[in-house]
Order: C-alpha cells, then sequence, then structure tokens
C-alpha cells in the first residue's frame, strides 16, 4: 500500500500546490534551527535545509505512529541575488531594502525537495531553480508592498500571487518552485521508490491487488 503524504511544512502555499494536483498531505511543522548552512551556496544550502525538514519530520511521525509509516515531504527555499542567499527578510526595513536591490534585476530562486520513506529510512532529494524577472516599482509602492505585511513571510520578500503580482515581470522556470514546492520534481523523487504520482491521488484506491 502507497503509504500517505506528510508535509514537513506550515506553508498554505506548498500545501495548495499539492492539493491542486490531487495530492493530500498531512501538515507537521518541522521546527529544524535553518541556521548553519550560510557557508553553502544557496541552490546547496536549500537542499540542505528540506533535508533537515524532512528528517525531523520523518522521525516524528515515526515516533507518533510506527505502524503507520509515511512519505514526508520537505522544502526550502531562497532567492539568490548577486551571489548572495536572500530567506525571509527579518524587519520591514529589510523588505524594503531588498526591493530596491531587486527592482529591474533578475533572481534565481531555488527551492530544494527532500522525500523520506519512514518504513524504510530511504531518502531522494534534488534542487530546482527558477528565474524571475523583477518589475520596477517606485519607493512609495515598495513602501505600501511592505507595509501588507506579505514579503515579511516569504523567501525573497515576494510571491508570484497576492499584492507582491504587480511586480514580477516573468518566469522562466516551473511555477511550484517558485512557489515553494514543484511538482514535477516530486514526481521524479516518488519515482525514485518505484512509485507514480497518481498512485497518491486522492480517492484513488492505493491498495495493493
Amino acid at each position: 500500500m502507497v503509504r500517505p503524504l506528510i508535509l514537513a511544512s506550515a506553508s498554505p502555499a506548498r500545501l495548495r500546490l499539492l492539493e491542486q494536483a490531487g495530492l493530500s498531505a498531512r501538515v507537521i511543522v518541522s521546527g529544524v534551527d535553518e541556521d548553519g548552512v550560510e557557508h553553502l551556496p544557496p541552490a546547496d544550502a536549500v537542499l540542505a535545509l528540506a533535508r533537515r525538514k524532512a528528517a525531523a519530520v520523518a522521525a516524528v511521525a515515526a515516533q507518533r505512529n510506527p505502524e503507520a509509516p509515511a512519505l514526508v515531504i520537505g522544502c526550502d527555499s531562497l532567492l539568490e541575488l548577486d551571489g548572495r542567499a536572500e530567506g525571509k527578510p527579518p524587519s520591514p526595513a529589510a523588505a524594503g531594502d531588498l526591493w530596491r536591490r531587486m527592482r529591474s534585476r533578475t533572481g534565481l530562486l531555488h527551492t530544494g525537495h527532500c522525500l523520506i520513506d519512514t518504513a524504510t529510512g530511504t531518502t531522494a532529494a534534488a534542487t530546482d531553480t527558477a528565474l524571475i524577472r523583477f518589475g520596477d516599482p517606485t519607493d512609495h509602492e515598495i513602501d505600501a508592498y511592505v507595509a501588507t505585511g506579505e514579503p515579511l513571510r516569504v523567501a525573497g520578500a515576494f510571491t508570484l500571487e497576492g499584492f507582491g503580482a504587480p511586480w514580477i515581470d516573468s518566469i522562466d522556470g516551473n511555477y511550484g518552485t517558485v512557489t515553494g514546492l514543484s511538482i514535477p520534481v516530486l514526481r521524479g523523487l516518488l519515482r525514485q521508490f518505484g512509485l507514480e504520482i497518481v498512485d497518491l491521488w486522492t480517492g484513488r484506491d492505493n491498495s495493493d491487488g
């Protein structure tokens, strides 16, 4: 029988991406310390954090219900601008400063993914990257956007939806990668476990035989 899916993230956007793809997931927040990866290149840092989050939640899930193994997916995202990793801004001032550096520029959004089967401990992981072309908001528009609080909740201080949408001119890459979880990457990770993504579709009979 295919294991149930657990999302190691409190991100509503990641859960929504799974649900839109027909996948039902239980949420367990990892609560892991995201420090200690500053020395790594951004693409490596997100993969290290995704592994850390997935491993922490897999351990919790196995402890809570050892008789019900699951598949745990952990993710982490960072914006790379001028070779520097930009996560969630620590303050409104930092968010405003970041947007003033980003406007009319191009950045890289990296999302790391790690899938763990708690029954076997098998792990599969991958990073995906999308290119983001930012628009040219005025200082007043930046200040107004920061005042909404939205950029303080997301890596790189922007989203493709909501208040930030007017200043994302285009993306080159997978939408889910930018939003926090690439469904095509998840499909590839599942294949490494000998599974197809349709096996996890909500409402499908996944029992053996």
